[in-house]
């Protein structure tokens, strides 16, 4: 073949695809696809794809574009169908999204509180003589309000993670405790002082959950989880137990002079203590817009601060009674007498369960 006869052959090739893929693809609106057709058209045909693939011509001057839907589609938003897939309007998407830097301040109230003081002194020798909660007193607590202050970030719509101090304060040490008898069973004794503070410093992670559960309350709250975990800086005031029982050591008629008869009026200045422990907290909750930038948080969380500890010294006050040696009643005397106990530490594990709001202006 002459090398003329083949390059003719060539462009012969591909000049005539254009005239193929008008006979194997649809011809939309403005094609005139050469076809006698009515006046009212004029003179176009319009061609619609079918079913099964073929070309059907219709007298419609003007035919409609199908629905095209392409890309990934976000998994969040109304639940219209459009074209045979679930379709997402960008703006029921992006109106709860979270975007930026943010922060926030968040007050709470603290509806449960968890811990006992325990002595850890309970199994030593003597230790009856030193009050404390060797059976366990619970933490009570006045009107606990944890305040909070953040500072974060969303990595995408789904995570976010921010910084944050916690404030909790008004909790105090029981204000009754049960201490050791000396014999095996307890008496109950008044305490007072004793306040509990708690500075907690974390890192929280988020994530939104209504990839799953889908918008609440008509699209206007998203559901959300979180949990964090940082270092918690636990405070103890001084605080007083005082035990007013009378223990008895010894007949004052038949105990020999000079030897221990009882012990009354125990008082016990117990020094505070500051220490640092891990704590955790987990957090479920919903979010709303309020509009300009700022978000609502309602929410629930769990927060364990760890372990309160006082710093171990106690210094003991108490009427010790001796026999006077006459036999005669009362055959007894008192002397006041002072004792100083070092490492006799009482703690407690202190959580709580908080129900609060979060305003969050994000940047």
């Amino acid at each position: 073949m002459k090398k003329s006869n083949f390059l003719g052959a060539f462009f012969a090739f591909f000049a005539g695809i254009p005239m193929a893929a008008n006979a194997a693809y649809p011809v939309y609106s403005g094609y005139n696809g050469g076809v006698n057709a009515p006046a009212a058209n004029g003179g176009r045909v319009v061609y619609l794809p079918t079913t099964n693939g073929t070309v059907v011509a219709t007298n419609s001057v003007a035919a409609t574009q199908p629905t095209r839907v392409t890309g990934a589609l976000p998994r969040v938003g109304n639940t219209s169908i459009n074209a045979g897939r679930r379709y997402y309007q960008s703006s029921d998407f992006d109106r709860l999204a979270d975007s930026g830097l943010y922060i926030g301040l968040s007050a709470a109230y603290t509806a449960s509180v968890m811990g006992e003081f325990e002595a850890d002194y309970a199994g030593d020798a003597g230790s009856y003589m030193v009050p404390g909660a060797f059976a366990g007193g619970g933490i009570s607590k006045d009107s606990v309000i944890p305040l909070q202050l953040s500072l974060g970030a969303a990595i995408n719509s789904d995570f976010r993670v921010d910084f944050s101090y916690n404030r909790y304060s008004n909790f105090a040490y029981p204000q009754t405790v049960q201490t050791a008898d000396g014999s095996g069973g307890f008496v109950t004794a008044s305490a007072t002082g004793g306040a509990v503070t708690s500075n907690a410093t974390l890192l929280n992670f988020y994530y939104n959950i209504d990839s799953y559960t889908g918008f609440l309350a008509g699209g206007s709250l998203r559901p959300y989880i979180g949990a964090g975990v940082g270092i918690a800086l636990n405070t103890t005031s001084d605080y007083v137990v005082y035990d007013g029982t009378f223990y008895s050591e010894g007949d004052p008629l038949t105990t020999p002079a000079g030897d221990p008869t009882g012990v009354s009026d125990i008082s016990a200045y117990h020094n505070g203590g500051t220490n640092e422990h891990l704590a955790f907290s987990l957090e479920g909750g919903v979010t709303t817009e309020l509009g300009d930038g700022m978000k609502l948080d309602l929410f629930v969380r769990y927060m364990n601060l760890g372990k309160v500890k006082s710093s171990g010294s106690i210094v003991l006050t108490q009427k010790e009674w001796v026999s006077d040696g006459s036999g005669v009643m009362p055959g007894e005397e008192f002397v006041d007498t002072v004792a100083h106990y070092t490492d006799w530490t009482e703690s407690a594990n202190l959580s709580t369960i908080d129900v609060g709001v979060r305003l969050r202006l994000q940047f």
